[in-house]
């Protein structure tokens, strides 16, 4: 991505710094408490420099929730599309989730905690944006169920079943120390998961076998 007009060669890198030390403070202190005095002293700029790249703090917030949502909005997306069962897509989708978890922590405990802060048409676009992801998950959960690989229930309590499941892990989540992958923990969440919603004819080590040969054919055709 190109630099905006009028700003220097490395704008880009600095303004991406800043939202990587505002996302640890959120995380740590929270949005409410953290002003831009601290943020300046710990980025190494002053007041006037500091919004030269941010604009103001809202829109830390903003850059920082975008982080989460759009690249798994773009992902989900594509997983949906994937010709594979809907259970084996849920499975990817489970993966997209904690791989993000994972890569994000910091943003994740704002996107979680911090949200509420934003006002007006960032909180529309914000709220609209998760509607969406959430969404995907429903339709997912409706085609496993039509397809006779999940149990008839109520398909949004078990999207909301399916995000309780996944969402706490940044909780307790400490990257680098812990023992599972993402993936690891995709496929023990799947697993409990799909125990409830499945049908007695649900073969779970089959889902697994689906998601892996997916995950081979996207390796070969980025390798070819």
């Amino acid at each position: 991505m190109g630099r905006p007009p009028g700003h220097s060669k490395g704008y880009e890198a600095k303004k991406q710094e800043i939202i990587d030390t505002a996302a640890a403070l959120f995380a740590k202190n929270g949005y409410a408490s953290t002003g831009t005095t601290e943020l300046g002293d710990v980025t190494g700029l002053a007041k006037g420099a500091l919004y030269y790249y941010i604009k103001s703090k809202e829109n830390l917030l903003v850059e920082i929730q975008d982080r989460v949502l759009e690249p798994l909005l773009e992902e989900t997306r594509a997983a949906q599309s994937v010709d594979i069962s809907a259970a084996a897509r849920l499975r990817l989708v489970s993966e997209i989730l904690l791989n993000m978890i994972y890569a994000r922590l910091d943003h994740i405990w704002v996107y979680e905690h911090d949200y509420r802060h934003l006002s007006g048409k960032n909180l529309k676009k914000f709220l609209a944006r998760r509607h969406e992801f959430e969404m995907i998950i429903e339709s997912i959960i409706v085609e496993a169920m039509r397809d006779e690989q999940f149990l008839h229930s109520d398909p949004h309590l078990a999207m909301l079943q399916f995000f309780n499941l996944h969402n706490h892990t940044y909780q307790w989540l400490k990257p680098g120390t812990t023992r599972w992958t993402a993936e690891e923990l995709s496929t023990t969440y799947c697993r409990t998961l799909f125990g409830g919603f499945g049908t007695p004819g649900l073969d779970i080590d089959a889902v697994e076998r689906e998601v892996a040969a997916h995950h081979e054919g996207a390796q070969a055709a980025v390798g070819a």
